[in-house]
């Protein structure tokens, strides 16, 4: 019988993973292979800001969806991310109905048509 582990009640553990998650369903659906460095760099960028805030704004960040898109996009692009495949991006993002993308990453894909 295996152990159940309970769920961590660090919000930043938990964010981190959900950043990376939806960092590898953005590249997958665009059919690109993520700039690795890079992904990991956007990670790093996202812990330190989160760590950087109080434990009560790291909790309300981690139970709003809203306020944890803001900080996955401001990660995004203060990582670099933005500016791989920058051309191929941003030429997919002009037809935003072809892409099979939830409009949670309108977020990232901005950063691309701006």
């Amino acid at each position: 019988m295996s152990e159940t582990v309970p769920p961590s009640s660090d919000p930043l553990h938990g964010l981190r993973e959900e950043f990376r998650a939806h960092l590898e369903t953005f590249y997958a659906r665009l059919q690109l292979a993520p700039p690795y460095e890079s992904v990991e760099k956007a990670i790093r960028a996202l812990t330190t800001a989160v760590h950087a805030l109080p434990k009560p704004e790291q909790a309300r960040i981690a139970a709003d969806p809203t306020l944890r898109w803001e900080h996955f996009r401001r990660a995004f692009e203060t990582s670099g991310l933005s500016r791989k495949h920058r051309g191929i991006i941003a030429g997919l993002a002009k037809n935003r109905a072809a892409l099979d993308l939830p409009p949670d990453y309108d977020g990232f894909l901005s950063l691309f048509t701006s």
